[in-house]
């Protein structure tokens, strides 16, 4: 009896490396949906045994996708599979119905015990046989983007747990940049705010680049507030939260990063690029530095807060061969 699944995710990766998960013996019937409002489209014309669900895309996100089924009266089991693997989300998506969550990249032995519950037939052989769907071809811009989304959620998971927050996790947004167009995304992230910025420079296995982590005025005073610092020690406490706040992003971005590629990065100390200044004033401090470079680019938002941190990580052109081959499996087309 053939297995009817849904599959919800904007990455063209993601929806790859998870039908490919797939055990051949489901003989599944995949169809693919770029975001909620497609899949309940979807939904709405077809009858499906289980659905995988990312959280966060465009349009409509995993949370409100969950909402509208629930709203709809649509019986469909959700898995999600996401990311962002912060406590407070994988206890939301719960709350709103959903199975199961699983983190990415999927561990097959977890998929199995979740199609086993789910599924009316248990499916033999998943550790052996990988079902093979047809899907488009990737582009490296793909493989980069989902890359960045996973190393994004284990930054907002650590910035979660520190904080006790809730972070809203961001679209990532990948791009090869010359200078000039750099300075012009300084410029948009600061809105023309004062800034307050540190960067890091990291390397491993001669893959090698730079972070920026810059808070504006605005979101440092929330921010140090919300921590409850005293007012007396103002200025060392937002610096020494500004450092907290580099070393956790940068180091757990990279440690997501270097999972997926397989390299151990190093990072340097932070070192200030100023406080309370405006954004030309560090602009100014970067140029000659750099001349192409590819970038991953993050907006932290707090939820139920106006405090926003953008970081910037940069790699060196020469860098990107070598990251290019370490991701390379990720393009495997057999």
């Amino acid at each position: 009896m053939t297995t009817s699944i849904l599959i919800c995710d904007d990455s063209a990766l993601a929806r790859k490396q998870m039908a490919r998960a797939l055990p051949a013996s489901l003989e599944a019937t995949v169809t693919f949906a770029v975001n909620g409002l497609e899949a309940l489209r979807c939904l709405e014309a077809q009858q499906f045994n289980l659905m995988f669900l990312d959280l966060t895309m465009p349009e409509m996100d995993g949370y409100q996708t969950l909402e509208a089924i629930q709203q709809r009266g649509l019986d469909i089991p959700v898995i999600v599979v996401s990311g962002d693997i912060q406590p407070q989300a994988q206890a939301r998506v719960q709350a709103l119905g959903a199975k199961a969550f699983l983190k990415k990249p999927v561990d097959k032995s977890q998929l199995k015990g979740h199609l086993k519950a789910y599924l009316a037939t248990e499916p033999p052989g998943l550790d052996t046989v990988i079902q093979r769907v047809s899907t488009p071809a990737l582009k490296r811009r793909d493989i980069y983007l989902e890359v960045a989304n996973v190393a994004i959620g284990r930054a907002a998971d650590a910035l979660a747990r520190h904080f006790n927050v809730f972070v809203n996790l961001p679209l990532p947004n990948v791009n090869v940049f010359e200078v000039s167009e750099l300075q012009m995304t300084l410029r948009h992230l600061a809105s023309n705010a004062q800034m307050s910025g540190v960067c890091q420079g990291f390397s491993g296995e001669g893959i090698a680049g730079e972070a920026l982590v810059l808070l504006s005025d605005s979101s440092m005073k929330d921010l140090t507030a919300m921590m409850n610092y005293p007012v007396e020690d103002e200025g060392d406490c937002e610096l020494e939260l500004l450092m907290d706040v580099s070393n956790l992003m940068v180091g757990s971005f990279l440690k997501g990063l270097g999972q997926q590629a397989e390299v151990k990065f190093l990072q340097s100390h932070p070192v200030l690029l100023g406080q309370h200044r405006p954004i030309e004033e560090m602009i100014s401090l970067t140029e000659g530095n750099w001349r192409r470079t590819m970038t991953f680019e993050v907006s932290y938002g707090l939820e139920g807060t106006q405090i926003k941190c953008d970081m910037l990580l940069m790699f060196v052109d020469e860098s990107l061969p070598l990251l290019d081959n370490k991701l390379s499996y990720l393009m495997d087309e057999d």
